[in-house]
């Protein structure tokens, strides 16, 4: 399955003005759809009056497509806004002249209607409103699919640059390894030469005699156990295997989220979470400025996934 990103935008229209001989206009429809990212599906929904019976049924429609964003849809009717009242039809006067006079036969008292009233209810849908639903959920599904397929391209695009910073951490771990063992090597290394410095310092200033060769050797070799001692502590503080081992699996995870798709949003910002905690932990046991440097490289990789991942479903 594919990944998807919460970013897109779509729009559809559908009908257009009256042919000349038309007794009324034909209705023209349009539909948008802008989505973002969210940490849930919120839905928000700018209908005119005439169409806001839809509501639930575009609902419904979004809610099966879509798992997470926040998603924005408008609708219109074209030729409603900002174009001045519309000229009424004969057949629609004719209507309103009717019914006028059969409400005034019951009520003699009911004054005429006005010329604003006479505009305000002509310019309306002739027909129910309600015939307007079904072309709506036609176009809003048009609409939707041509967003998911946008939403889509942009989590392939997504998944490209993660694939491709993943590549890059594995390298930085690879580069790490064998920086361990050098370190406590020329620690010890560092340990031992201390103490052979001190011993040899203190060797030139004491008395000659048997006893005190037999005491500097027994010296000698306490002081390369404490060496080694000295060394194997430091091994286990600056030992980062451990974190290498983590960051390896959080890695090998979110490739085989990427590679099954479907809504892995959620999941993969936990695992840029673990990604980021064991970077820093291998910050912190970090000994010498190379092992430093790996540590940064990894976190302005990890903090640049992050910022990616907040945008897929």
């Amino acid at each position: 399955m594919a990944v998807y990103s919460m970013t897109g935008y779509a729009t559809a229209q559908s009908g257009g003005p009256a042919a000349p001989n038309a007794s009324e206009p034909k209705p023209g429809l349009g539909v948008e759809i802008r989505s973002v990212n969210s940490r849930f599906l919120d839905l928000t929904f700018k209908l005119p009056d005439d169409l806001r019976g839809a509501e639930p049924a575009l609902r419904e429609m979004l809610t099966t497509r879509l798992k997470r964003g926040k998603v924005e849809v408008r609708a219109w009717i074209e030729g409603r806004a900002d174009t001045g009242p519309r000229a009424p039809t004969t057949a629609e006067l004719q209507k309103l002249v009717g019914l006028q006079d059969n409400v005034r036969a019951w009520l003699p008292g009911a004054a005429p209607l006005s010329v604003a009233e006479v505009l305000q209810l002509t310019s309306r849908q002739a027909g129910h409103p309600g015939e307007l639903h079904d072309p709506l959920l036609e176009l809003a599904q048009t609409a939707l699919g041509s967003l998911v397929a946008a939403r889509e391209r942009e989590g392939s695009r997504l998944t490209d640059m993660l694939l491709d910073r993943l590549k890059q951490l594995r390298q930085h771990a690879q580069d790490a390894q064998p920086l361990i063992p050098q370190l406590v090597a020329q620690q010890r290394q560092r340990f031992i030469d201390r103490w052979n410095d001190a011993l040899g310092a203190s060797a030139s200033s004491a008395s000659p005699g048997g006893s005190g060769s037999l005491g500097n050797a027994i010296t000698s070799d306490m002081a390369r156990d404490r060496a080694l001692t000295e060394a194997t502590a430091f091994a286990i503080r600056i030992d980062v295997a451990e974190e290498l081992t983590r960051l390896d699996s959080h890695l090998s995870e979110i490739e085989r989220l990427l590679k099954k798709g479907a809504e892995v949003g959620k999941r993969l910002d936990f695992l840029i979470q673990e990604l980021h905690r064991e970077a820093n932990t291998m910050g912190s046991k970090s000994s010498n400025l190379e092992l430093t440097k790996i540590s940064v490289d990894m976190k302005v990789l990890i903090e640049q996934m992050r910022e990616q991942v907040q945008n897929i479903e």
